[in-house]
């Protein structure tokens, strides 16, 4: 879907969904949950403040079924897929995407990234 002229300003500059969902322990495509996505999401939420980036909203979410990459996030309204492991690489898509507006392309995932397929 894209974008009309008609369409109103968005309410955010950038719009990050972070999942922090949880599955039942041992389930095989796991969760983003138990691969520390709730104190990264966090994290990102505090350093954002911090950093003073207004415009920007920093949201947790439920599954974004890229389970087994996770922990997951999602930028928009430009669509990026982010697998972050560590507040290091927070900070390093707050400054290079949300600030400056460019790319982290090593914790960029792609489509074909997954999720797993059935089978």
């Amino acid at each position: 879907m894209r974008s009309r002229s008609d369409d109103p300003k968005p309410y955010y500059e950038a719009h990050v969904f972070c999942c922090v969902n949880e599955r039942p322990p041992g389930h095989k495509r796991g969760c983003c949950k138990e691969r520390g996505a709730e104190p990264l999401r966090n994290y990102m939420k505090a350093r954002a403040k911090e950093l003073g980036l207004a415009g920007i909203r920093i949201n947790q979410s439920g599954c974004l079924d890229r389970c087994e990459l996770g922990p997951v996030m999602v930028v928009y309204p430009e669509g990026v897929w982010y697998s972050p492991k560590s507040n290091a690489d927070v900070d390093e898509i707050l400054e290079t995407h949300l600030r400056r507006g460019e790319r982290v392309t090593r914790l960029m995932l792609k489509p074909e990234d997954g999720p797993a397929k059935a089978g």
